[in-house]
């Protein structure tokens, strides 16, 4: 892989880079085999390419010394007072993973005082890398070459494309989607989603829910906000990550910056 043109590079972004990678490759390995399934406390699936992918990060990560708060690790809260912290995500979209839909990602960030400032997310079926390093900008890595990307500079929400989850939109979402007017709107699987609006192919990303945590949105985070966009809760609230919950307790909003108050104002009218 070329060199991301970023030229203050802080060292842990070749490390999470190099880990995006790695954990990638096994997970299409794995993608391509018969995998077992098994179900985890909290109802959600996870496969044997969660797992590898996981051994795979936190291997490559601990060459840092940093802690690390993973989806698939038990979290002991020793992380609370640590001002430094990995925050991975082996494998987001493990529905998209087993439904053979190739839209799943991994997500690695480095948090330091309760923001990212590092945000690393690889797309492993479509070698495509989104990563951004706090104020250097964020890029996209595909066809072997790194571009700067940003998000777009529409402010008209009926001009507006919105992205949505294809297996989590709930009633609420739809009907408040829909009330927005957008020009329209597609399902995607994964942080692919934050991956669109940081590349100036969608607008606006909406969800109500409180199933969201830390590891799923923090990459994102750094990325939308170096492409230029901007990530809160849907209450307007700004997001802050090595929390002890780890829920997002009001959804999230993702949008290109332009279109965030209008959507917030709205919200404010449903019941």
């Amino acid at each position: 892989m070329k060199e991301i043109p970023i030229v203050e590079k802080i060292p842990e972004l070749d490390v999470a880079l190099q880990a995006v990678t790695e954990s990638g490759n096994a997970i299409l390995e794995i993608y391509g085999e018969k995998y077992e399934t098994s179900i985890k406390q909290d109802s959600s699936p996870i496969t044997e390419a969660d797992l590898k992918s996981n051994e795979i990060i936190k291997k490559i990560l601990s060459k840092t010394d940093h802690h690390i708060l993973s989806e698939e690790d038990k979290d002991d809260q020793s992380r609370l007072s640590k001002d430094l912290l990995w925050i991975v995500d082996p494998l987001d979209g493990t529905s998209d993973f087993i439904d053979k839909t190739g839209e799943f990602t991994v997500m690695i960030a480095l948090v330091k005082n309760k923001k990212p400032i590092l945000g690393v997310i690889g797309w492993p079926t479509e070698k495509t890398i989104f990563a951004a390093q706090k104020g250097c900008g964020a890029f996209r890595y595909f066809d072997g070459v790194w571009k700067k990307i940003s998000v777009t500079t529409t402010s008209d929400l009926t001009k507006s494309r919105a992205i949505g989850s294809r297996h989590h939109l709930s009633d609420k979402e739809k009907m408040f989607i829909q009330k927005l007017g957008f020009k329209n709107f597609t399902s995607i699987g994964s942080s692919l989603k934050v991956g669109k609006i940081s590349s100036g192919e969608a607008e606006a990303y909406i969800t109500t829910t409180n199933k969201m945590k830390e590891w799923d949105s923090a990459a994102s985070y750094c990325i939308i906000s170096e492409a230029g966009g901007k990530m809160t809760n849907i209450l307007g609230d700004d997001i802050t990550y090595n929390n002890k919950d780890v829920y997002h307790q009001n959804g999230i909003l993702v949008t290109n910056g332009l279109i965030h108050n209008k959507i917030l104002e709205e919200f404010k009218k449903l019941d």
